[in-house]
């Protein structure tokens, strides 16, 4: 029984594409917060998210760890280094042995750290040709978890988030229906009896013509892939200026899904 859950990570554990009805993200991790929490009594139950967009491993590290560590959960999710591995020029051994520090030292001090893969990319027209170096980043994270006892989150096998359903509209972070099917994982990882089954089919979609995929990449493009180029080239960072939500209520998580849902 998980009486305290800490979340680590970037704008995958933040919440991103998922909007509540303030505009502020949800996210998989406060999804899943809700359903650890109904699980416990009434009350009994605390959740931090410390997650913050774009961030790297080392301000993962840095910025999140320590307090992770001072509030000594039950439960930490740790996601990092994603934006490390779809950097130009970055060693995926390399990272790892970074990601494994990080690991040996928060598991000394919390109780269970869970760890996630990265996606299968191979539907994601920026990122496909990155699947091998994902790939190895994941071997790597699931080899760590084993040395170190951490459930693991595994976000390759989820075939059902390479739906484009899955995805918001900047096709880098999940939409809400993905970030749900992710949350639901999270609870099978633990062994909980979860509300909805992750693994369950999309219903068919009509098929698209090449005209519209060509509208829909050009306007993808312009929107999103242009100004992420702006931003790596001027050395800025989504993150920047952004908060971490800090403590959360599952009540109150649980009332901006439903106003939204």
């Amino acid at each position: 029984m998980i009486g305290s859950y800490v979340a680590v990570g970037d704008s995958f554990t933040e919440g991103v594409g998922d909007p509540g009805p303030d505009g502020a993200f949800v996210g998989w991790a406060d999804r899943f917060a809700v359903l650890l929490a109904d699980r416990r009594p009434e009350g009994d139950f605390t959740y931090t998210n410390l997650a913050v967009r774009g961030k790297l491993l080392d301000q993962i590290v840095e910025d999140q760890l320590r307090g992770a560590k001072e509030l000594a959960p039950d439960l930490v999710s740790f996601c990092a280094g994603g934006n490390d591995i779809i950097r130009p020029g970055t060693d995926p051994d390399e990272v790892a042995e970074r990601f494994e520090r990080a690991i040996a030292d928060l598991t000394s001090a919390v109780g269970t750290v869970m760890v996630t893969t990265g996606f299968d990319t191979r539907t994601v027209p920026v990122l496909k040709h990155l699947r091998g170096k994902i790939a190895t980043y994941n071997g790597h994270v699931r080899a760590i978890a084993d040395r170190y006892g951490c459930p693991v989150l595994d976000l390759w096998s989820l075939k059902t988030i390479q739906d484009r359903r899955a995805w918001d509209g900047d096709r880098l972070h999940l939409s809400p229906e993905g970030h749900t099917r992710v949350a639901l994982r999270a609870g099978q990882v633990l062994g909980l009896e979860v509300p909805a089954d992750p693994d369950q089919p999309w219903p068919p979609l009509p098929p698209r013509g090449t005209l519209e995929v060509r509208r829909d990449d050009i306007h993808w493009a312009r929107e999103y892939l242009v100004p992420w180029i702006g931003r790596r080239l001027r050395g800025e960072s989504s993150g920047d200026h952004v908060a971490a939500k800090g403590s959360l209520s599952p009540d109150d998580i649980k009332m901006r899904i439903e106003s939204v849902a």
